[in-house]
Formats: structure tokens, C-alpha cells, sequence
């Protein structure tokens, strides 16, 4: 995947190009997979963020922050891939931290963090782009709100309100999945 972006970039501006994925690619795979949770997925995310800048369709004079631009085309084109597959009720392969034996978690246990992961995502697809960006942001990135407020452009209220209105939105929206698991 990632030599056929780079014979991509080569191609249309050979520095600047293969100068901006080697410099954000990391920082783009991350945010894709920690919306995703499969690799494989944050692959096809990266691959779809960085062949837009390669084919020229993003206004890259436009963009004031590109770190920034690109991590928020991250978790966009993240959620865009849930919210296409969300027909499908497929878990992804989670990868287990090795553990002490004694805080090993049962397989009853284990199921059911993957089904609550599984429901999380769905239900964070289902935020406005800029909401679940934030989310993401804050709760899975773990920056805080100033730097998110910064990041985003807006201010740290506006942060703290809409975090709060996700966290609620996703309490509702998991309460079904919370009351089948008891």
C-alpha cells in the first residue's frame, strides 16, 4: 500500500509529495485506526487520504494547518468507512496486549469488550463529522480541550459542550447494548 502511493506522489511532485507522506502517514494511520481498530482499514483510510493529495482533488493552498487537515480527513474517512459497512455486523480482529496470567480476562469477558468496541464505533459513526472528531480527539487521541480548541479552530467552550453532548448521545445510544449485558 504504501509504495503505491508513493509511486503515486513521485510521479506528480516528486518532493513535496513524498516529503508530506513520510512526515504524516504515521499520524494518519494512527487516527484511522483508533476509529476503525483494524489496521487494515486505517491502511485503506491512509491510502484514500494521501491518493487525494497525490491526484490534486484537495486545495492544499487552502489548508492553514496540514497536520491538522490531514488528521481530521483521517477520522472523516474513517467514519465514512464504518458508516459504509455498518450493514454488516463483522468484529474486527482486536489485538490483545499480553497481560499477567492472573489479569488474563475470561472469554465470556473478552467477547463482550469486543462487542461493546464494536458498538462504540457504531455509535460514534453516527455523530457529525466535527463532534466525533472531537471525541476522538480527546478520548482516544488524549489531547485536552484547549488543544483541541486550538486544533479545530474554536474555542474551549465549544469543546467542552460538544463533548458533552457526544458523551451523552453515545450513553443513549449504548444503553440497549448496556441492558443486553445484564
Amino acid at each position: 500500500m504504501a509504495a503505491a502511493i508513493e509511486q503515486i506522489m513521485v510521479t506528480k511532485a516528486p518532493g513535496e509529495l513524498e516529503e508530506l507522506f513520510r512526515a504524516h502517514h504515521v499520524c494518519v494511520l494512527r487516527a484511522a485506526y483508533r476509529v476503525t481498530g483494524s489496521m487494515a482499514d486505517a491502511e485503506d483510510v491512509a491510502q484514500t487520504v494521501f491518493l487525494r493529495l497525490a491526484r490534486g482533488t484537495i486545495d492544499r493552498d487552502r489548508i492553514s494547518n496540514l497536520q491538522s487537515y490531514l488528521h481530521r480527513s483521517a477520522v472523516n474517512a474513517a467514519l465514512d468507512l464504518i458508516r459504509s459497512r455498518s450493514h454488516r455486523e463483522a468484529l474486527p480482529i482486536e489485538t490483545v496486549e499480553e497481560l499477567p496470567s492472573q489479569l488474563s480476562p475470561s472469554p465470556e469477558r473478552a467477547h463482550s469488550s469486543l462487542e461493546m468496541k464494536s458498538s462504540l464505533r457504531r455509535e460514534l459513526a453516527k455523530l457529525s463529522p466535527r463532534t466525533a472528531e472531537m471525541f476522538t480527539l480527546r478520548y482516544l487521541e488524549g489531547l485536552d480541550n484547549p488543544e483541541i480548541a486550538q486544533m479545530m479552530k474554536t474555542t474551549q467552550a465549544v469543546v467542552a459542550v460538544t463533548l458533552h453532548r457526544a458523551r451523552a448521545r453515545l450513553k443513549k445510544g449504548l444503553s440497549g447494548f448496556r441492558k443486553g449485558a445484564s
